[in-house]
């Protein structure tokens, strides 16, 4: 029997082959949305897809651009903002 918690479909169901020629099925975490500019609402270029015990292994760098507002802001709006702070 399924245990409780895999019974929703808020789990993916990945069929899988074992080493004894079984098919199994297994209950994974669905990927989380991909980031978004705070600003205009586009989608982040650069940023990962992915659950945060992922990110935590992943390097700094592959986490996010290196760059001002970086995983925040887009580029079109970073530059929008640097400007309007410079003028400022």
């Amino acid at each position: 029997m399924v245990r409780p918690a895999n019974r929703s479909r808020n789990r993916r169901h990945v069929t899988r082959k074992t080493p004894g020629a079984k098919k199994v099925v297994h209950y994974v975490e669905r990927k989380p949305q991909r980031a978004h500019c705070s600003k205009c609402r586009k989608v982040l270029p650069g940023m990962p897809k992915a659950r945060p015990i992922k990110m935590q292994n992943a390097s700094k760098s592959s986490k996010r651009p290196e760059r001002p507002y970086a995983g925040i802001l887009c580029s079109a709006c970073m530059r929008r903002e640097i400007i309007s702070k410079s003028r400022s």
